[in-house]
């Protein structure tokens, strides 16, 4: 490996490695028969049961990965829906029944618990405040939430450092590609689709499985994941820090009846009543997914990056943007000074985030943190005035019911612009962008123009994201929550990731002192 302080790697970087190669996909009547090995859901388990060894640079971003995930987590520890994900595993601990199986942590806490419900638990942490990797394409997604379920199978099938190392790589090279090439969010159907497929991929390659097992956990852990965007539409609940915690579990469970001999919808992608043909493009659609060839190294982690800001991906250059005008122009901080701020962006940005979800609720001073989470009017506005962004203080019920702010805010949308959208879709690295140019009018006539590509902690951004920012995110975040020793344990963990023996993998989680009490529920 080339050391803790590592190098940022650009997104896209595997193509000096390879070319990926790419499957045709469509929909087959029953009568055509699709041989299994024509199957998409055949051609990833074949990729989850070669045995691939890590590349330097990938293997280093798996633990900057897994710092960051931990670092979220511990952040919302206290959060009611971490709460209550982890009174669900606690109700659940695991109960030896074999020296091969051991049961897996969930941060916290102590003990160990089913993996399928502390998977759950610590997807949900995982997830919370929104502030973890990101990969945007065809469909956008949060690769890092296969790291809860793959590292929950792990710590419970005694796997080493190593071998969870290269199942992560996995569940993140199968996202990465399907995000790559199938939209969901087209068909109003929530991108954990994707995620499903990948964490059971992940696991494949964990316990070592067959193409054929791995293979009928793919289907079933597809086919139970497919559910509706509204859980990031109107007012946002917590159940979009569940839904991939959900698909991170049923993964779990399908691998689970898989390895028991029980089978699945068959084609799952293809046939006639299957998922493209009645929930995504319809029965005369074509996709040609990228997968690598035999031998090629798993480097699909390379081309995802994280966040500095708990917000929505694409909300990551517009906080930079944001701070950094009205450091320039303080006058901008005061409504009574603007007309109207437009921020001209990609469509998915526009009508995800922006005004063009007709969502009222992006207006709201009174909606849900989840809800302001993914509201870019709020949140450039916010960051216009602050100068900064915090997971806490930025969403606090005062912070946006601030007279001066919700005048702002209410001055500030956004429109879709096609140059944006191209280079959101782009394939070429070097102008792939999440940002847009931003047109402001004052009231003395005067106009501000500015923008920017990508967010600065982006692999091609200002000041790009490395194991030294990642440790700093984890130690930002614990601090207060966590004991000094316990910070330090976890990162000197989490660091000797590939030559961690299964006794130490269960060191990859935290404990607190005093861990909120969960409320009461059926279990």
């Amino acid at each position: 490996m080339k050391g803790q302080h590592d190098t940022a790697v650009a997104p896209d970087s595997r193509q000096k490695w390879l070319s990926l190669k790419l499957h045709p996909v469509r929909v087959h009547r029953s009568d055509e028969n699709l041989a299994r090995e024509d199957q998409l859901a055949w051609k990833i388990a074949t990729v989850a049961t070669e045995n691939i060894a890590a590349t330097d640079d990938a293997a280093a971003m798996v633990i900057n990965r897994i710092i960051d995930n931990a670092a979220v987590a511990v952040a919302s520890l206290g959060r009611a829906s971490v709460v209550a994900a982890r009174g669900q595993a606690e109700a659940h601990p695991w109960v030896a029944s074999s020296a091969t199986h051991a049961g897996a942590t969930v941060f916290g806490i102590p003990g160990r618990f089913s993996p399928e419900w502390a998977a759950w638990a610590n997807g949900v942490a995982v997830r919370e405040l929104d502030y973890h990797d990101t990969f945007l394409a065809a469909e956008y997604s949060h690769p890092g939430d296969n790291i809860p379920p793959i590292l929950a199978a792990a710590q419970h099938a005694g796997a080493s450092g190593e071998q969870l190392l290269r199942a992560i790589l996995t569940g993140y090279e199968i996202q990465i590609d399907l995000v790559k090439a199938i939209s969901l969010h087209a068909h109003k159907i929530d991108h954990v689709a994707h995620l499903g497929p990948s964490a059971a991929a992940g696991i494949g390659t964990l316990l070592g499985l067959g193409a054929e097992t791995v293979f009928q956990a793919i289907g079933q852990a597809l086919h139970t994941t497919t559910a509706t965007r509204q859980s990031r539409k109107g007012e946002i609940s917590s159940w979009k820090a569940y839904a991939p915690a959900f698909a991170g579990k049923m993964a779990i469970e399908a691998v689970d009846r898989a390895m028991r001999g029980q089978t699945s919808p068959t084609p799952i992608y293809e046939g006639e009543d299957g998922v493209i043909a009645w929930l995504l493009d319809g029965p005369d659609a074509s996709y040609a997914v990228p997968l690598p060839e035999v031998g090629e190294p798993r480097l699909a982690i390379l081309d995802s990056y994280t966040k500095e800001h708990s917000a929505e991906y694409q909300a990551q250059a517009w906080i930079d943007l944001a701070r950094s005008l009205g450091a320039r122009h303080p006058e901008l901080k005061d409504p009574a000074n603007i007309v109207a701020a437009v921020l001209h962006t990609s469509h998915h940005t526009h009508y995800v985030i922006g005004s063009g979800a007709n969502d009222p609720q992006k207006y709201d001073p009174t909606a849900s943190r989840e809800t302001l989470d993914h509201s870019i009017p709020y949140i450039f506005t916010v960051a216009l005035q602050d100068g900064q962004w915090h997971h806490e203080r930025s969403y606090s019920p005062e912070r946006a019911s601030r007279a001066d702010t919700v005048a702002l805010w209410n001055k500030v949308t956004t429109a879709e612009d096609a140059e944006w959208t191209r280079r959101y879709h782009s394939l070429d690295p070097a102008e792939k962008a999440f940002g847009g140019r931003v047109e402001i009018e004052l009231t003395d006539g005067t106009r501000i123009v500015d923008e920017i590509a990508v967010a600065d902690a982006h692999p091609l951004g200002a000041r790009p994201f490395a194991r030294d920012q990642y440790v700093a995110k984890f130690r930002g975040l614990a601090e207060g929550v966590l004991a000094a020793d316990e910070i330090e344990r976890f990162l000197d963990v989490a660091q000797r990731l590939p030559h961690l023996t299964a006794a130490e993998l269960g060191g990859l989680t935290v404990t607190v002192a005093h861990p909120v009490a969960a409320p009461e529920g059926l279990f």
